[in-house]
């Protein structure tokens, strides 16, 4: 737990215990506020709790229920989380990691064949090699614990009616399930391959109506057993079949499923400009790699312009590139490696590697990473690590809610890629979160950090965001889907929101371009007139795309009410029952 102040740098821990508030009454309508998450349906069953007096907990629970029947292919049951939640009362954050472990048989040689070399990415993928023990639901149990409000079982309830009764496959479900092929690891799982595959062969189309019996009865079990219903029993003896079963099985255990065990954390922050900027430490790179990113464009660019300046733009690419550089070398799961988190943020640091921004030209193709030890001091890591190249794919959800009271939650949620290990269990898929390790042990005869070993988090680079004002009071609810190429995408958008003024839903809208390698993927038509043009005299590499992977979902507090977005490049929506919060 961290109790915020905004009268200096440092914060100070709390230490006073979190009960659980007993629950609301039946009928209660004291539940306001504005939820922000990728399909509608979802977005209603957090609204529901609310409306019900439930808190923004309870209302993001349901919300990621139904995310996870309705968008299988991008989080659920199957997978981890990531999740912050506010205080206002209190005036502090609750950072909890829910990411999933590897098993107790891992190895640093996890991901290498026969030939002592790296596993082909997508065979890695799809196998039971991939999937970390699912602790999505035990994460989710630890945040109600502590800050639910209406009685679990509840929560449940809009998902287990949508099971039953059948919900809409959306385009872009069926596009997924349509691009990722007949002929693949998908449609061969027995349980995956009749789910989303007709009786000849033909994947769902939009439009259709799909039930799902098998979620609706996990669910009816997790409401009665908690997270205990996927540690032990049927539900956890199919996940463990599954992983286990040829081609390429892992050796997940009903012994690492019962111990799971999320981790209650203290969040990063950082001072940006005059606001405070808050995020997960690791395992994910998120936080660090955000505050990095915005301390040193906040160097580069002193006073801002606008989206239409080049000069704002190469400074947000360089600015990326040095904190990509220092992420990838530094950061992997900190209970099995020293990660230098406060020292990559230390604004003495930033600084000096801001040195390096030369806004008339691009970087070099490969960027080294700095050594904050000499600046701030410390051990050097800079020799201990060889660098890591892992290929996160774009996939997750995210999900914002602010509640009647100022309370709030900022979550981000994965089965890593497009329908994780493409492996199905109790009506959701199983993730393939261990593929964000890196396959490769070592790099140059160096240790990678984020190397596989047994019991340890891959790193991630999930960002889910609260930002505060010059009055700490809460402004910004943020975050998105994406791969490594969150970092990117909620970075820019915080860039649109506190120094190009825009409104939640331009500032999600804006091109995105994420510069982690010399080759930066650039929504160039998207951008205004003349400055992708202008970005390559300079020397910056793009590739073009037309549709980038973000999903950010995101809700600005504003005097009068509520400014929501939903990204534009996906299906979601931000929706609100009533105006602003207690402020």
């Amino acid at each position: 737990m961290r109790r915020l102040s905004f009268l200096s740098i440092a914060f100070a821990l709390a230490v006073s215990a979190c009960a659980s508030p007993p629950p609301t009454e039946p009928g209660a309508t004291s539940g306001v506020g504005m939820v922000a998450a990728a399909d509608p349906r979802a977005v209603d069953a957090g609204l529901e709790m609310l409306r019900r007096g439930g808190s923004a907990t309870d209302a993001a629970i349901a919300t990621m229920m139904v995310l996870g029947l309705v968008e299988p292919q991008s989080a659920g049951i199957g997978g981890g989380a990531f999740l912050l939640n506010y205080d206002q009362s209190a005036n502090d954050i609750d950072a909890y990691d829910g990411r999933e472990r590897a098993p107790a048989g891992a190895t640093p040689n996890l991901f290498l064949g026969a030939n002592g070399q790296p596993l082909p990415f997508r065979d890695a993928v799809a196998s039971g090699l991939s999937t970390g023990a699912p602790s999505l639901i035990a994460m989710l149990e630890k945040a109600h614990a502590d800050h639910g409000v209406l009685p679990w079982r509840v929560l449940f309830e809009p998902a287990i009616k949508l099971a039953d009764e059948g919900f809409i496959v959306t385009p872009r479900l069926a596009n997924l399930i349509a691009y990722v092929g007949a002929n693949s690891a998908l449609k061969a799982d027995p349980e995956a391959g009749a789910y989303f595959f007709d009786a000849n062969g033909a994947p769902l189309a939009a439009g259709a109506r799909r039930t799902n019996p098998k979620y609706a009865a996990t669910l009816r079990a997790i409401q009665t057993q908690g997270a205990r219903a996927l540690q032990q029993g049927a539900i956890a003896a199919e996940i463990v079949a599954q992983v286990q079963r040829a081609p390429r099985p892992g050796t997940l255990s009903l012994a690492d499923l019962r111990n799971v065990a999320p981790r209650k954390l203290d969040p990063v922050c950082g001072a940006y400009r005059t606001y405070r900027v808050c995020g997960m430490g690791p395992p994910s790179s998120g936080g660090i790699a955000v505050l990095s990113t915005l301390g040193l464009y906040e160097r580069a660019r002193p006073a801002p312009v606008g989206a239409t300046n080049v000069d704002d733009w190469a400074g947000y690419l360089w600015a990326s590139r040095i904190a990509y550089s220092d992420r990838d070398h530094y950061v992997g799961d900190d209970q099995f490696v020293p990660v230098p988190t406060a020292a990559l943020t230390d604004p003495r640091y930033l600084s000096v590697r801001a040195r390096e921004i030369d806004l008339a030209k691009a970087p070099p193709a490969i960027l080294q990473p700095g050594d904050p030890s000499l600046v701030v001091g410390g051990p050097s890591l800079l020799d201990r690590w060889g660098r890591d190249r892992t290929n996160e794919v774009p996939g997750t959800t995210h999900l914002s809610v602010v509640a009647g009271n100022g309370d709030a939650v900022a979550m981000t949620a994965t089965v890593e890629s497009v329908f994780g290990s493409m492996r199905m269990a109790g009506g959701f898929m199983l993730n393939n979160q261990l593929t964000d390790f890196s396959l490769a042990p070592t790099k140059n005869g160096l240790p990678v950090a984020n190397a596989p070993a047994a019991g340890k988090r891959p790193r991630s680079s999930m960002a889910p965001t609260l930002v505060f004002d010059r009055d700490g009071k809460l402004y910004a609810v943020v975050g998105s889907p994406g791969g490594s190429a969150i970092i990117g995408y909620v970075s820019k958008t915080l860039i649109g929101l506190i120094d190009w003024g825009l409104p939640m839903q331009q500032a999600i809208d804006l091109p995105n371009i994420t510069a982690r390698n010399a080759i930066a993927p650039a929504e160039t038509g998207r951008m205004a007139p003349g400055v992708a043009d202008a970005l390559t005299a300079r020397g910056w590499t793009f590739r073009p795309s037309q549709l980038e992977s973000s999903g950010l979902h995101g809700i600005r507090i504003t005097p009068t009410g509520f400014d929501g977005g939903a990204d534009s490049r996906r299906e979601g929506v931000a929706k609100t029952t009533t105006s602003a919060p207690v402020r």
